[in-house]
């Protein structure tokens, strides 16, 4: 399995650019509750800070950067390797997670190459879809370790990051389909050129239970503009146009 970015591929196949937490499997009812917990921990045992202010911390930084980790490397020097490390331990993990399971024949059956584009890091991303049993069908894993750009770090919802993921897959960004749960990520993936389909799936099982992720309570029969479609199965994939 290739964890870096990729090099520049002739053709112009369709690329298919998969989220990971909430979007092949149910993180809302496993890993997202259990990394909030592994990160407030951890900016309250590294800052030397309260449980309330760890928590407040994570969820502003969360909101101003896409990314706790962007904002304790800004404000507080944390260490990225360190962070990531220290933050997706998660043991136990495996035995929890809740996926489809006909989820495996739908990726098998798509045409095209298909990649896992995550804000969590490589070693976490490979290490559920094992467990899920998916792993073997991807082609690669962009992690956050690799979403940088002249030495400054680019996650989703970065538009520069989007376009630049294109041109190293070499494809222009119109044969790229961004799979999401996540719809700043898709807005700004669709400002590029790209695809961008909506799953919906582990947002109605959250909304019905309680759940935890960014699109939990949203109204989800609607479909923005910048949405091409929206999905509850990744069997629906190949309906899309």
């Amino acid at each position: 399995m290739r964890a870096a970015l990729p090099g520049p591929a002739v053709g112009s196949d369709r690329v298919w650019l998969f989220d990971l937490d909430n979007t092949l499997h149910n993180a809302a009812a496993s890993a997202f509750g259990r990394l909030n917990l592994a990160m407030s921990a951890y900016i309250e045992r590294e800052l030397g800070v309260g449980a309330d202010e760890a928590n407040r911390l994570r969820i502003d930084y969360w909101h101003r950067y896409g990314a706790t980790m962007l904002g304790l490397i800004r404000h507080h020097g944390v260490k990225p390797a360190h962070f990531l490390h220290h933050t997706h331990l998660l043991p136990g993990l495996e035995r929890e997670l809740v996926h489809h399971p006909h989820d495996l024949a739908a990726l098998r059956s798509l045409r095209g190459r298909k990649w896992i584009l995550t804000n969590a890091p490589v070693a976490y991303a490979e290490r559920v879809l094992r467990a899920l049993g998916l792993l073997r069908h991807i082609d690669g894993i962009v992690g956050i370790e690799q979403m940088r750009m002249f030495g400054q770090w680019r996650p989703k919802p970065d538009a520069r990051m989007f376009r630049a993921l294109a041109a190293r897959l070499g494809v222009p960004p119109c044969r790229c389909v961004l799979v999401e749960d996540t719809l700043v990520h898709q807005k700004a993936a669709y400002a590029v050129g790209m695809r961008t389909v909506w799953m919906q799936r582990w947002a109605k099982h959250g909304t019905k239970r309680g759940g935890q992720g960014p699109e939990v309570g949203v109204y989800l029969h609607r479909r923005p503009a910048y949405v091409c479609a929206r999905i509850a199965t990744l069997q629906q994939l190949r309906r899309v146009p």
